[in-house]
């Protein structure tokens, strides 16, 4: 009983003064693997020093940061529950004992008992998302966490900067507003909107992909940044960012058409944007054509491009 008062006191002396608990091999040994334990280790297993350029780590680091934080600043907040963390060029000897050649990996360490295969979180299958983490943490431990993240304030900023410089030009042309009239500019701005709502990046943050993928067939996990032949990657590269081109550039040929049609050039240049204009809706039309021909076999239409 002596001993583990001692483990506990050491566990909260050190989760309040950081919430993430970073250990060595031989504070893990006595503090998370040794008997007697009466409260749960959540242990994230990562590897975050630069020159073993995990990405997946970092990110998966921060998620974790604030899973720990809103349970140690949370009124609930109690000794149940720990959250560590072993970096391996802290702590390797750690990872040999686990047999663990991966990270980032969430392992619970319950209060009784070694951990089971529930213990180990999915990471593939879940992502790590704070909220994710704390589902798994609820239903590994009943301790349940209520995740607050920290304000975000990039939006109302680049929102305000947007309106000061708005404002800024209204100011300075107060007497003179026919740039808010320009077509070239009006049709500029919606070929930018095609391309940003077109884009891969667009399709990630809506769809939330995860960064691994596990193969059905062989069962093995694979890093979307460490190979290049995933059928979702390849998806990402080639079907969305030549959507994003294609789309992009059959609004070009439409913009310089309009041009070509409405504005007070002489007539030499506007054949060229006319010839242009419809050069580039026949060539990207027919390529977005092809695209769903590829992926819908049966697909009966075709323009120019088989």
């Amino acid at each position: 009983q002596m001993v583990l008062s001692e483990k506990v006191n050491q566990l909260m002396e050190w989760a309040s003064k950081r919430s993430v608990i970073r250990m060595n091999g031989d504070k893990f040994r006595r503090l998370v693997k040794a008997p007697p334990r009466n409260y749960s280790v959540i242990v994230m297993f990562t590897a975050l020093q630069p020159h073993r350029q995990c990405v997946v780590c970092k990110q998966a680091d921060e998620e974790y940061q604030i899973l720990a934080n809103s349970w140690r600043y949370s009124g609930a907040f109690t000794n149940r529950i720990f959250f560590a963390m072993v970096d391996f060029d802290e702590g390797s000897d750690v990872f040999q004992m686990l047999n663990m050649n991966s990270a980032p990996t969430f392992i619970n360490f319950p209060a009784k008992g070694k951990p089971k295969r529930g213990d180990t979180y999915e990471l593939q299958v879940r992502g790590f998302a704070a909220e994710q983490l704390a589902r798994w943490v609820a239903d590994r431990t009943d301790v349940h966490i209520r995740v607050i993240r920290p304000p975000n304030y990039a939006g109302p900023l680049m929102l305000g900067l947007l309106l000061a410089v708005i404002g800024g030009l209204v100011y300075l042309r107060g007497s003179n507003l026919d740039f808010l009239y320009n077509k070239t500019g009006w049709a500029f701005a919606a070929l930018c909107f095609v391309l940003a709502m077109t884009s891969g990046q667009m399709w990630n943050h809506i769809r939330g992909p995860p960064y691994a993928h596990k193969n059905p067939h062989t069962g093995q996990v694979v890093s979307f940044f460490l190979i290049f032949s995933s059928a979702f990657l390849l998806y990402f590269c080639k079907i969305k960012l030549m959507l994003k081109e294609r789309n992009g550039g059959v609004t070009l040929g439409m913009v310089l058409l309009h041009e070509a049609a409405t504005s007070d050039m002489d007539v030499g240049k506007r054949k060229i944007m006319c010839i242009a204009g419809i050069g580039l809706v026949v060539l990207f039309f027919s390529w977005l054509l092809s695209v769903f021909r590829s992926k819908y076999h049966g697909y009966p239409y075709r323009y120019s491009c088989s």
